[in-house]
């Protein structure tokens, strides 16, 4: 990697660090996501033990998954089953907020002839600005984990008396699955910008890789599918496959046609 893709990355990560409601949008959803969500959840789980829907996932877990008490086993199925898949929108709604104002932002500053005109072909320019956006996507993604893994144990000791054991899952999420899709996520978005005219025409994308996790959400409160381990596994490999040919193709299909349109 040479100085002046660097140079790209930091002026990208700084961009949004220092643009405070871009910063606090990046924000919001992973504390919601990951502090006010799970506290809820616990919460009823500890005062509403006997909700029914609760229930019907408990016949799903496998019994090598059943705690010492119910209100544990129900806090482990929260936490080991149902966060993964919330917590998936995290880096897609990171890698939309930032992704967006890649090229778009270039063009509202007026800086984007002077980005051309640097000696970077515009295929360097392109992976410049996926890379910049993915660490920052991928920053977010591990803060948020450490944030909710500290309130879910925190609350859970507080109110049931023991820490809840984490599932290998997230293992494989924050290793595998998250990264990919942050970067289906970037390489999406980061296209898209190069054609738009504003941030928000250019974070469509985002909310159609959003509506397979609804999907997910809701067979899992239904009792329908319960996210396993192989099934986390076998997304990630799929995810990370799609991921390497998006970037490769919009990387080949850039032109400063699309750039300056």
């Amino acid at each position: 990697m040479n100085q002046a893709v660097k140079t790209i990355i930091k002026k990208d990560i700084k961009g949004i660090t220092s643009n405070r409601s871009l910063f606090l949008s990046l924000l919001i959803v992973p504390l919601v996501l990951t502090v006010l969500l799970p506290c809820i959840f616990l919460f009823a789980v500890h005062f509403v033990p006997d909700d029914p829907d609760i229930r019907k996932l408990l016949d799903l877990l496998p019994r090598s998954a059943w705690s010492s008490s119910p209100e544990l086993t129900i806090s482990g199925l929260i936490l080991n089953y149902i966060m993964p898949v919330f917590f998936l929108i995290i880096p897609i709604m990171a890698s939309s907020v930032m992704a967006a104002s890649s090229f778009v932002g270039e063009k509202e500053k007026h800086t984007l002839e002077t980005l051309l005109y640097s000696p970077l072909t515009l295929g360097q320019i392109f992976r410049a600005k996926v890379l910049a956006s993915f660490l920052m996507s991928m920053a977010v993604s591990l803060a948020s984990f450490l944030v909710m893994l500290l309130f879910m144990e925190l609350e859970a000791f507080f109110l049931m008396g023991s820490l809840l054991p984490l599932s290998a899952s997230w293992l494989i999420l924050l290793c595998m699955l998250s990264p990919a899709v942050s970067l289906i996520a970037v390489t999406l978005i980061v296209r898209g910008s190069a054609r738009a005219q504003s941030m928000e025409e250019s974070q469509q994308a985002a909310v159609f890789l959003i509506l397979p996790l609804v999907l997910l959400v809701v067979g899992q409160f239904t009792g329908v599918l319960l996210v396993s381990q192989w099934l986390l596994l076998v997304l990630s490999l799929a995810c990370a496959l799609l991921a390497w040919i998006l970037l490769r193709r919009a990387a080949a299909r850039y032109t400063y046609e699309m750039v300056l349109k």
